[in-house]
């Protein structure tokens, strides 16, 4: 585990954040366009970033349960498209994690192809072959007290994101890998992959704060992300059901400790999440009101 830590403007109302994982680039089965698109809501909104949860290169090699003769693209040809891909949006990117396609090569050769994703995109420092615990501080949190832009402090959310592996067929399976990652470490959000199916659920949890003496309830956001692949090849030769593409997005409230996911935002709906934020930004609306203790 690595610790990463972003402190963005204080006049953020909301993060966005994406999750991209399992995208398997090279895989004659990859939804390039999917892709192509989330990186372009990414880029186009100013309040949306990105966590990079390993599975992006297919990476089939001869001693894998990949098929290699059937890859569209070489695992050097994937590694570059994985680059300029992430390039326009590599200022954006709060973590980039290994999976397990990855490691094939890291176990064959010791060569960790998204380490070399990361240097090229000179984000090397939030890099990591397993997972990574993200502190994340943003917008502004008015204390009860005083109206002293002094007062105001941005908030912190804490997020443990992680490949993940194993899971089974079954969504209880899968349920209890997302679920296990609270036995790790403790964080506002846990992110895990590897199983293709979008998935969220909270749980209540008490947060002991032994400086103060005190214990506070909180909720904790739980998010497995999906595959940007369409039914075909590895899954369905070994039974596998078909899973939705739709992926979870995470929401943070910059005004008052809050998280929240949807799930395939519609059109217009995102639209109207982007144009509130911009509004935000430049000051034409109220920003939301909640305060701190």
């Amino acid at each position: 585990m690595i610790i990463v830590k972003h402190d963005l403007p204080r006049d953020l109302p909301i993060l966005e954040i994406h999750s991209l994982a399992d995208l398997h680039i090279g895989d004659k089965f990859c939804d390039t366009k999917l892709i192509e698109q989330h990186i372009t809501e990414i880029q186009d909104n100013p309040a949306a970033y990105a966590l990079i949860n390993g599975d992006i290169l297919n990476n089939a090699t001869r001693t894998s349960v990949s098929d290699s003769y059937s890859e569209l693209l070489s695992p050097m040809d994937q590694l570059e498209k994985a680059i300029r891909l992430f390039y326009p949006i590599k200022d954006k990117i709060l973590c980039i994690n290994d999976g397990n396609h990855e490691a094939r090569t890291y176990r064959n050769d010791g060569i960790q192809l998204m380490r070399i994703v990361a240097q090229q995109l000179e984000i090397e420092d939030r890099y990591s072959p397993e997972g990574s615990l993200v502190f994340v501080r943003f917008g502004q949190a008015a204390r009860k007290e005083a109206d002293n832009p002094r007062k105001h402090r941005r908030l912190c959310y804490t997020i443990y994101a992680t490949h993940g592996s194993g899971g089974g067929r079954k969504i209880g399976g899968k349920a209890n890998r997302l679920s296990d990652l609270s036995g790790i470490v403790d964080t506002d959000v846990y992110v895990h992959s590897h199983t293709h199916l979008p998935m969220v659920f909270k749980e209540g949890y008490y947060r002991v704060n032994a400086q103060n003496s005190s214990v506070a309830k909180v909720d904790k956001l739980f998010v497995n992300t999906s595959a940007m692949l369409d039914y075909g090849g590895y899954g369905e030769s070994h039974g596998f059901t078909p899973t939705s593409k739709d992926t979870p997005v995470i929401y943070l409230d910059g005004t008052r400790k809050n998280n929240r996911t949807y799930l395939d935002v519609m059109p217009e709906v995102r639209k109207s999440l982007i144009t509130r934020t911009l509004d935000l930004l430049n000051n034409k609306v109220a920003p939301f009101t909640g305060c701190v203790d």
